[in-house]
């Protein structure tokens, strides 16, 4: 039996206005391969359970269990989340492309570590790009200039985790 790799790092992981229960549930897997403790699910995206605690199904087809193995919460205020989390002395890093952003794979990212991400369409808003700490882009070289919410947030983290 091979032995899980582990980390020290406290990481936490805000979801906001994600509108595709698929890439929550893929960001679940992510997130739980990543080892990262809790997800904070905010504004409209959808949550593992629904609103008769039944699993949902598109969430549970992608996340493949993770969704029941890393601690979850919805708030439907995300600066709520990172006020508390400021309080207790997370870094807030948001994923986005802004003027403000630095290539992530040039930051090393703290012991306790709020990680944002936003809208599939519209991204992180101006608001909660202020909110953050560090503003971090994955440098975009295709004519798209953008990937999928979920694939983004799996290359981020796992640089993150490397340096």
């Amino acid at each position: 039996m091979q032995k899980k790799n582990t980390h020290t790092k406290d990481i936490r992981v805000l979801l906001y206005n994600i509108r595709s229960a698929h890439n929550v549930g893929a960001m679940f897997r992510t997130a739980d391969a990543i080892g990262v403790k809790h997800i904070y699910l905010s504004g409209y995206t959808p949550t593992p359970l629904d609103r008769f605690k039944r699993p949902v199904k598109e969430i549970a087809k992608t996340a493949l269990g993770a969704e029941k193995e890393i601690a979850w919460e919805y708030q439907k205020d995300p600066e709520e989340i990172i006020a508390s989390l400021k309080e207790e002395g997370f870094t807030i890093v948001g994923l986005e492309q802004n003027v403000r952003a630095i290539d992530y794979k040039t930051y090393t990212a703290p012991e306790k570590l709020l990680f944002l991400v936003g809208s599939e369409v519209e991204g992180l808003s101006l608001e909660l790009c202020a909110l953050c700490d560090v503003l971090l882009e994955i440098p975009m070289y295709g004519k798209k200039e953008s990937l999928n919410v979920s694939v983004a947030f799996g290359v981020a983290l796992f640089q993150l985790l490397d340096r």
